[in-house]
């Protein structure tokens, strides 16, 4: 018989989850790219209003190559279907493409051509996440379009027996939903009374001072600048 401690020793929590996500962005890469995106380091974050994220340039190695970040956000993997997980994977895909081969837009702002590339690739860009909502702005997520190009990718990819295997264990209070929270790694904090509050570039260190909830870019590094912990006393 196996020695159970033995058996769980010889799983790889680490590389089943990253070798999942690394194969769903070659297969959307091809299915939706034409494969002409770079491969890039994606992470999990956490971030309570937002369902993930893209950095461009944000990591470097020793020998001085660049790639970028794609971060999802672990915290909604058991409460969302994968299909919507594989969305959010796919909508920030396209914020890279745009990084290599188009013009993005000022700081977290998603413009035009970014939009008209979702669209292309069946997601259709929504400030609301449904129907309606606005296609360009700081703060734009998107909904599935039914039939597109993602839709039936997603599908034959399911099909096959894919899987994200690893999800965070509910909390004992169910999470608030969000939407067309896309493309924003800024972490929503209470509100402060219209107090002042310190913000941090996370790379440079760089410091800043503005009114609480709101998204600052450092423009040294494109990255967006987070807000100082708040202190009890």
């Amino acid at each position: 018989m196996t020695d159970p401690d033995l058996s769980d020793r010889l799983i790889e929590p680490t590389k089943e989850t990253y070798d999942q996500f690394q194969e769903a962005y070659a297969y959307f890469n091809r299915a939706l790219f034409e494969g002409q995106l770079p491969n890039c380091l994606i992470t999990l974050q956490r971030s309570k209003r937002s369902y993930g994220y893209f950095c461009g340039d944000r990591f470097g190695r020793t020998d001085g190559l660049v790639t970028d970040e794609i971060a999802l956000n672990p915290r909604y993997f058991h409460v969302r279907p994968v299909e919507q997980v594989l969305s959010t994977l796919v909508h920030e895909m396209a914020h890279l493409w745009q990084h290599h081969s188009g013009k993005p837009g000022r700081g977290p702002y998603h413009n035009r051509e970014w939009a008209q590339r979702m669209k292309a690739i069946g997601l259709h860009p929504s400030s609301t996440g449904k129907e309606g909502g606005q296609e360009t702005g700081d703060s734009v997520g998107h909904y599935i379009v039914k039939g597109g190009p993602f839709e039936v990718a997603a599908h034959e990819l399911l099909m096959t027996g894919f899987a994200i295997t690893w999800t965070e264990k509910p909390p004992p209070e169910a999470e608030p939903g969000i939407e067309g929270a896309e493309g924003s790694d800024q972490e929503q904090k209470k509100p402060k009374s219209g107090k002042r509050v310190k913000y941090t570039c996370p790379t440079c260190r760089l410091n800043a001072w503005a009114k609480d909830r709101v998204q600052l870019l450092c423009g040294g590094d494109m990255t967006p600048m987070e807000p100082a912990p708040s202190r009890t006393r």
